[in-house]
C-alpha cells in the first residue's frame, strides 16, 4: 500500500515546493502580525447592532481544517482577522458534553440549562412540561432584550426554524423535540409546541426576520418531493394548523408590512422598502448542503443570501438590531461522519461572515463568531504542508495501512472501517485502507468508537469579535 501513496506524496510535495520556508518569510509574518495587534484600539462604545454567528459544531479543529481547505496552513479566515479572541466553555448544567439546545440557551440567554431543554433554567428537567410553564423558570433571550429596547431582531438558520439552536431565541420548552404537536406526549398537553410559540407568542411573533427550513412543522400534512423530501428525523404537523398562514394573518390584522418567501427567486425579489417583517421557509426540513443545493430560481438560498436579506430588513430600524445566524449543516455533516461536507459548510459560514463584515461598520456593529460545541474531529499524523486536508496523512508504521489526515473519535456505522482477521493464531481487528475517494463529499472518515452517529465533543470553542 505504501508504494501506491509514496509517489503521490512526492508529486504533491513537488507541486507545493514554492511554499516559502526562508527565515525572512517567518520573520516578516511575525512582525506583520505583531504590528497588526499593536494597532488594535479598545472600542468602548455601545453597539447599535449585534450579529452573532454560530457555527454549530464548529470546534477549533473544524476551524483549522476550514482554514487549510480555503487557503492553506498560513491562510487566515475573515474572522481570524478580528481583533478580539477568547475561549468559551461548553458544558451544560447537567452534562459534561452539551447538546445544541442547552448550549444555545446559554449563548442567547446567559444561563446554563439541562440537556435537551430550550429557553428555561436548570430547574426544568427534560420533558417536565409543568416546570417549564413557571414564569420564573423562563429565560429572556438576546432577541427579547433587543425588542424591548426598541431594536429589531431576527435569525437566519440552515436548519428548521424550530430546531435546537434558534429555538431558545423565542421559545420555552422542556424538550427540544417538541417542535410540533405530533411528537408531544399526553403528559405535555398543557405545553405549546415550539412552532406555535414562534408564530403565536412573544417574542417570536414580533421577530422581524425568520429565515430557514421547517415547513413540515409549520404546515399540517406537508408533502415531500424528490428535491425537498420530508425530514424523517423531525415531527410532521397533523393538527390542521397552517402556521405560515397564521403568521400572514397576524401581520395583516396588525397592519404590519410583511413578505413571505419560499425560494431563491422570491428572496432576491421581495420589496425591501415595503417589508418590515420577513418570513422565509425554504424546505420541509433542513436546507440542503451548500454543495448540493439547487441554485436556480426555485431552489434554496445560501446562508450568505439569507444574511444579506436579513441585514437589508433589520438595518431599517434607526435604533439598531440583533441578528443570530446559524450554520447548522456543519453539525449535521459531522454527525454523519462527512468531514468534507462539514468543512465546506464551515467555509460557507465564513462567506456569510465576510458579507456581513463588508455590509456593516465596526464603529456601530458588533460581529461575534463562535460555536455551541465541538465535535470529535481530529487532525492526525504528519502530512506534508500544502497537501489536501482530506487526503492520506501517512502509512502507519504499526499495521502498514494508510490513514487519513482527518478522523473522528466517535462515529456511526459508516465510520466503522475495521474488519476481523486471524493473525498468528489469534483473532484481531484490522483497520481498512481508506481507499482513493477520501476527497469525496460522501466519504465517511474512520472513527475509533462506533455509535449510532458521531457524538458532540466537550472541548472549549473559540469566540472571535469585531466592533463596538
Amino acid at each position: 500500500m505504501f508504494p501506491r501513496i509514496l509517489p503521490v506524496f512526492f508529486v504533491i510535495y513537488a507541486a507545493k515546493c514554492t511554499l516559502r520556508t526562508d527565515q525572512q518569510f517567518w520573520t516578516e509574518l511575525a512582525e506583520n502580525e505583531l504590528a497588526e495587534a499593536l494597532q488594535v484600539k479598545w472600542n468602548l462604545g455601545v453597539a447599535k447592532n449585534v450579529i452573532l454567528f454560530v457555527g454549530d459544531g464548529m470546534g477549533p479543529n473544524t476551524v483549522t481544517a476550514t482554514r487549510i481547505y480555503k487557503g492553506g496552513e498560513s491562510h487566515r479566515l475573515v474572522y481570524e482577522k478580528f481583533p478580539h479572541v477568547g475561549l468559551l466553555k461548553t458544558y451544560s448544567a447537567n452534562k459534561m458534553v452539551p447538546d445544541s439546545s442547552c448550549s444555545a440557551t446559554a449563548l442567547f440567554c446567559g444561563v446554563k440549562a439541562n440537556q435537551e431543554t430550550i429557553g428555561v433554567d436548570a430547574s426544568v428537567k427534560h420533558k417536565d412540561c409543568s416546570a417549564s410553564l413557571r414564569p420564573e423558570a423562563r429565560l429572556k433571550s438576546l432577541a427579547s432584550i433587543a425588542l424591548k429596547a426598541g431594536k429589531s431582531a431576527g435569525f437566519v438558520t440552515t436548519m428548521r426554524v424550530t430546531h435546537a439552536t434558534p429555538g431558545p431565541i423565542y421559545a420555552h420548552s422542556a424538550d427540544r423535540k417538541w417542535e410540533c404537536e405530533d411528537k408531544m406526549p399526553a403528559s405535555a398537553a398543557a405545553c405549546k409546541d415550539i412552532a406555535r410559540q414562534l408564530v403565536e407568542d412573544w417574542p417570536g411573533k414580533d421577530l422581524q426576520v425568520i429565515l430557514g427550513g421547517g415547513r413540515q412543522v409549520l404546515v399540517s400534512n406537508s408533502t415531500g418531493t424528490k428535491e425537498d423530501p420530508l425530514d424523517t428525523w423531525s415531527c410532521i404537523r397533523k393538527d390542521g394548523k397552517d402556521l405560515i398562514k397564521e403568521y400572514q394573518k397576524d401581520k395583516h390584522d396588525r397592519g404590519l408590512r410583511y413578505s413571505y418567501v419560499s425560494n431563491n427567486k422570491q428572496l432576491k425579489g421581495f420589496d425591501v422598502d415595503q417589508t418590515d417583517y420577513l418570513l422565509g421557509i425554504f424546505a420541509n426540513g433542513h436546507l440542503k448542503y451548500e454543495h448540493e443545493r439547487n441554485k436556480g430560481p426555485e431552489g434554496m438560498p445560501s446562508i450568505s443570501d439569507m444574511v444579506e436579506a436579513a441585514i437589508k430588513v433589520l438595518r431599517k430600524n434607526k435604533n439598531g438590531y440583533f441578528l443570530m445566524v446559524e450554520g447548522g449543516n456543519v453539525d449535521m455533516a459531522h454527525h454523519r461522519g462527512w468531514a468534507k461536507r462539514a468543512i465546506d459548510e464551515s467555509a460557507a459560514l465564513e462567506g456569510a461572515v465576510r458579507l456581513a463584515a463588508a455590509h456593516t461598520d465596526p464603529r456601530d456593529t458588533l460581529l461575534v463568531v463562535t460555536s455551541d460545541h465541538t465535535h470529535t474531529l481530529s487532525i492526525n499524523g504528519y502530512p506534508y504542508r500544502g497537501t489536501d486536508i482530506f487526503d492520506i496523512a501517512q502509512t502507519s508504521k504499526y499495521d502498514n495501512v494508510n490513514y487519513t489526515t482527518l478522523s473522528y473519535g466517535t462515529g456511526g456505522p459508516g465510520s466503522m472501517k475495521y474488519s476481523v482477521k486471524t493473525e498468528h493464531n489469534r483473532t484481531v481487528a484490522a483497520r481498512e485502507d481508506p481507499g482513493v475517494n477520501t476527497d469525496s463529499f460522501d466519504y465517511q472518515q474512520i472513527a475509533a468508537i462506533t455509535l449510532d452517529e458521531n457524538s458532540h465533543g466537550g472541548g472549549d470553542v473559540v469566540v472571535y469579535a469585531r466592533g463596538s
